[in-house]
């Protein structure tokens, strides 16, 4: 009964506000708070992050992830722009960092701001691996997902009149999930997204790095890596939110020849 209670309350919000349209897929999100609101929130998340952290003092390799990270955001404003979609990027304030840490993790909070650890860099190899995870950490922010987090939060736990009218509301409520949407409070602030929002980004990051000149043919070999270096400890895919390393790659070369429509080599 709840459950049916919340997807006719989701059903009517939906109805009622309209949704956003997520670019290159065409898939319609619910859409009730603004970049004007969550912006601020990621921004100061990733200032007090950097603050906590070591960056690199590796030259030639902070040099690489800001050289990856440029490449695609130049190509996604480019595409953005082309497509009419100009809007989706207002308040969007672009940052690359390398933080030195071994921990396998690289994540873009919305507005994008972008961290990679060092400790991913060797299963990236070279600048193809990079890109392939820059790719699919920008798309989660060019998709807004964090952004529908919050509106799916909001939704659920009955704060129908977007963030101003919950916060008065229910503060405290709303912002617990403001701050989980956009990965504050989380380990190393990374985003738990579902296994939807993970395919969507693992789509999306294939085109925007061809965009950028890197082959999309590297981003099923750097899963592969991925999948090697977990030495069989990966969680079964009906209870991760991620979607399987064998679904993963099996999705990625499908979407391949997609992909290459995109890709002129550097």
């Amino acid at each position: 009964m709840k459950a049916n209670k919340l997807m006719t309350i989701g059903l009517a919000v939906t109805l009622l506000f309209g949704c956003a349209t997520v670019p290159i897929t065409g898939r319609k999100q619910l859409n009730l708070v603004s970049n004007s609101e969550i912006m601020p929130m990621s921004f100061a998340q990733y200032e007090q992050v950097l603050k906590e952290s070591k960056l690199s003092d590796n030259k030639e390799q902070t040099a690489m992830v800001k050289r990856v990270g440029n490449n695609i955001q130049k190509a996604v404003e480019a595409y953005m722009k082309d497509n009419n979609y100009d809007n989706y990027l207002d308040g969007f304030e672009w940052d690359f960092n390398l933080i030195e840490e071994d921990v396998m993790n690289a994540w873009c909070m919305p507005g994008g701001k972008v961290a990679f650890y060092t400790g991913i860099l060797a299963t990236c190899q070279d600048e193809q691996g990079v890109a392939v995870v820059m790719g699919h950490e920008v798309a989660h922010a060019i998709a807004n997902h964090g952004r529908e987090r919050m509106s799916s939060g909001l939704v659920t736990n009955g704060l129908l009149g977007g963030v101003s009218a919950a916060m008065g509301e229910n503060p405290s409520m709303t912002n617990e999930i403001l701050m989980q949407s956009i990965g504050a409070g989380t380990q190393l602030g990374m985003l738990k997204f579902s296994r939807q929002h993970e395919s969507e980004a693992d789509k999306m990051g294939l085109i925007f790095m061809a965009m950028a000149g890197y082959n999309p043919e590297e981003a099923p070999k750097f899963w592969e890596r991925m999948s090697a270096n977990s030495g069989g400890s990966e969680t079964p895919e009906f209870m991760s939110t991620h979607p399987s390393h064998d679904t993963r790659i099996n999705d990625l070369k499908a979407q391949i020849p997609e992909a290459m429509k995109y890709y002129k080599k550097q």
